[in-house]
């Protein structure tokens, strides 16, 4: 499919529908978490990833090579999405689905940032500017605010730091030499180096695992084959046929579903101080991603 200049019809209706798998998604780890310790889950949902991809690439014919030149931004964004996981699996351990979501997905906050840097054409305009302001100020609202009553400090952070690290990763796909491969290469980079990386740091964050029971399995393997393997590769597809800015902004519609599912399906309590945090990030989104007029 070729490369696109601005979001169509099919690629609206694809992110909507993968900005609404996230947000379940944020749900399934925090039940998940319950049953396998966070870090450890992370970690066996790369490991899986890692087979289910193989054998995705080999019923489609796709051979499996590491091309020279992108081995290290390969290697790079591995480690990357190890950490980027580990803090986010660990966030939704210690603070809540609604918190989690308004902060991790701030992630175009932070890629708008790096594509001012790092792509040429795509620089911060006096209106990215002023969304980078509202979303600012709406994570930092959602960090400092307690309303909820359950939400952690070290919780919020941790989701902070994994929506920087989720940011790096699409710059890294976007902008490094990884943009020459597909989107399967670039997931098993991600996957394979992550799995081993978060297995070993599971030893040191407790008992691997908790009270076991079968909708964890569950859980699991919903992660391992239909977000990491099917989701993500669906997204870095996304990713390498519309504009960045683009698939990012779509990324707005997660953090209102996340509150949303967290509220309908966990009972979360969602707050005043959450829904101005929302607001705020929502607005920023927007503002970020707005397409500038064209005079005609």
């Amino acid at each position: 499919m070729e490369r696109k200049s601005q979001i169509d019809l099919f690629g609206a209706t694809a992110l909507t529908g993968f900005a609404l798998l996230l947000a379940f998604n944020q749900v399934v780890i925090k039940v998940t978490n319950d049953g396998l310790q966070p870090v450890f889950f992370a970690g066996l949902r790369s490991a899986g990833a890692v087979i289910c991809i193989w054998l995705w690439m080999h019923w489609r014919g796709i051979p499996l090579r590491f091309a020279a030149g992108t081995r290290l931004a390969g290697a790079i964004t591995g480690v990357v999405f190890g950490v980027e996981f580990m803090l986010l699996f660990v966030a939704l351990d210690l603070t809540t689905v609604g918190r989690s979501g308004v902060i991790f997905y701030s992630m175009p906050v932070w890629l708008a940032l790096m594509a001012h840097v790092f792509i040429p054409d795509d620089r911060i305009t006096p209106l990215k500017a002023l969304g980078l302001a509202f979303a600012l100020g709406g994570v930092a609202w959602a960090i400092l605010s307690r309303d909820d009553g359950v939400g952690s400090f070290w919780g919020d952070m941790a989701a902070l730091g994994a929506a920087v690290g989720w940011a790096v990763t699409a710059m890294m796909a976007k902008a490094s030499p990884l943009a020459r491969v597909r989107p399967e290469i670039q997931l098993m980079w991600q996957v394979g180096v992550s799995a081993p990386i978060m297995l070993v740091a599971a030893l040191f964050f407790g008992p691997l695992v908790r009270d076991l029971a079968p909708v964890h399995i569950a859980g699991l393997v919903f992660q391992i084959v239909v977000v990491v393997s099917a989701g993500f590769i669906f997204w870095l597809w996304l990713l390498s046929i519309y504009p960045a800015s683009g698939v990012a902004s779509f990324s707005f519609l997660t953090p209102v579903l996340s509150v949303g599912l967290g509220w309908a399906i966990l009972g979360e309590q969602v707050g005043v101080d959450l829904i101005g945090a929302l607001v705020l990030v929502v607005i920023g989104i927007l503002l970020i991603n707005r397409r500038p007029r064209v005079p005609g």
